[in-house]
């Protein structure tokens, strides 16, 4: 049985005293016993928190008092398991970090496309549809024929969009371009980042995928694979249902059963994407550390930052 209701929310909206929002908001989550991680910037609020539903919803009301953000929307999903571990609201330049000044997501970002709408977008030849996740996130799922810049990090992408305007690039010649990413935060800072750079006819995604893979039904998908998410489920699939990755606890990379059966992968201490990047020490420090694990899992309580099985 589901317990433990799962917001995920994000608002780019002026809010030029954020840094005394923290601790208010902080102690009101941890009286509701509600945990996650939320950012908090001059450009707006982001983030994901779960709890009981009163909880959450509690968090949700309270955060709606704001006049500033009264229209603040999220996405939910369910989890039998709490998903985090502990409550944090931090502080950031950015709620979704670019590194690039005066991108102004607020008033910017390009066209929202529902995702009913969606797929005829997409379908569309003359469109060019880019991933605007990680690498990682893009290797266990994807939109079919979705170009993948191969960034490591967001703050990659305005260097992959100046590579690809040039002649031969698949933004060259002012192409259409239609950008998605998990929830819908990074592509509504891509889009307005490509309207910062003279793109005119740009598209994005409302809701992200985890809209799109809750609303749309998955014999009309044309989503492939599973998404990542960025707590203990590590990924959906369609109707947001639970995936069947599981997480590197030395890089954070999701591990699929191939991955898994692989000699280099040891639990807790490497697999086949880290397992030449870590010294002796450290994979000593993670068995260690993974004993721990085995040990709380013997005595059905929760390690910290690990799963029960």
């Amino acid at each position: 049985m589901a317990n433990f209701l799962i917001a995920a929310l994000y608002k780019f909206v002026e809010l030029s005293d954020y840094q005394q929002l923290q601790q208010p908001l902080f102690e009101f989550c941890e009286a509701l016993q509600v945990k996650g991680t939320l950012l908090l910037a001059e450009e707006g609020i982001n983030g994901t928190i779960a709890g009981s539903k009163d909880g959450v919803e509690a968090v949700l009301d309270h955060l709606r008092t704001d006049p500033r953000l009264a229209t603040l929307e999220h996405k939910e999903s369910w989890a039998e398991k709490m998903p985090f571990y502990r409550m944090k609201v931090k502080l950031k330049r950015e709620i979704v970090t670019m590194g690039v000044p005066n991108v102004h997501a607020r008033t910017m970002a390009g066209t929202y496309v529902k995702p009913a709408e969606w797929n005829a977008l997409i379908d569309d030849p003359d469109v060019v549809v880019v991933d605007v996740r990680n690498d990682y996130e893009v290797s266990i799922g994807s939109f079919n024929l979705a170009v993948n810049p191969h960034t490591t990090s967001f703050s990659e992408f305005p260097q992959w969009v100046a590579e690809q305007s040039a002649q031969g690039g698949v933004l060259a010649e002012g192409r259409r371009v239609a950008m998605f990413c998990t929830g819908g935060i990074r592509c509504e800072k891509s889009t307005a980042y490509l309207r910062s750079q003279g793109f005119d006819d740009v598209y994005h995604l409302e809701g992200g995928i985890l809209k799109y893979l809750e609303t749309v039904p998955a014999e009309e998908s044309r989503w492939k694979g599973e998404c990542f998410v960025f707590d203990e489920r590590v990924s959906v699939r369609h109707g947001l249902a639970p995936g069947s990755y599981e997480l590197c606890r030395a890089c954070r990379l999701p591990l699929d059963a191939k991955d898994k059966a692989s000699e280099l992968y040891e639990e807790g201490v490497s697999c086949p994407h880290c397992h030449d990047t870590h010294s002796d020490e450290q994979k000593q420090r993670f068995r260690e550390r993974q004993k721990q694990v085995e040990l709380a899992r013997k005595r059905r309580q929760r390690h910290i930052g690990v799963r029960m099985k």
